[in-house]
């Protein structure tokens, strides 16, 4: 096999579409665009989403929905994962530390799941009500 051998498998390569030939190339005169019409004419084409005048689907359905931008950004902690730390002063690089919460979190919200028996120290974490009463009735204190 020799390098000026080579060639493409049959069907790989694609005859470009010769337009405007003649009446024989079936793509002569009007060259595949019809008879008239916006569509046939150079320069004529029109936005996307474009009905015709009719109102488009994309401005007929109802805007919904609201991300906040800042929610990817909070952490979610339950009672029952403080339980493994062993820090006497839990705060938010204690958690990502120890792999409880994500390492891009800027803020942590503890919620009152599971339970919880020995005494934390919560530092710039803020609370749910009934964790709030969870920790201090397992003796510790919540700071701002």
């Amino acid at each position: 096999m020799y390098l000026n051998t080579i060639q493409a498998s049959y069907g790989a390569r694609k005859k470009a579409k010769r337009v405007g030939r003649g009446i024989g190339s079936t793509d002569g005169k009007t060259c595949g665009r019809g008879h008239k019409g916006q569509k046939s004419r150079s320069g004529g084409f029109h936005k996307v989403g474009f009905e015709g005048g009719q109102m488009p689907l994309q401005r007929r359905l109802p805007k919904v929905g609201f991300t906040s931008r800042m929610s990817k950004f909070t952490a979610e902690l339950r009672l029952h994962e403080l339980e493994g730390l062993d820090a006497s002063v839990i705060d938010l690089q204690v958690l990502i530390d120890n792999n409880i919460v994500p390492a891009f979190s800027k803020k942590v919200k503890l919620i009152n799941s599971g339970s919880i028996s020995k005494a934390v120290s919560l530092k710039g974490i803020s609370v749910t009500a009934g964790a709030l009463e969870a920790i201090q009735a397992a003796g510790g204190k919540v700071e701002a």
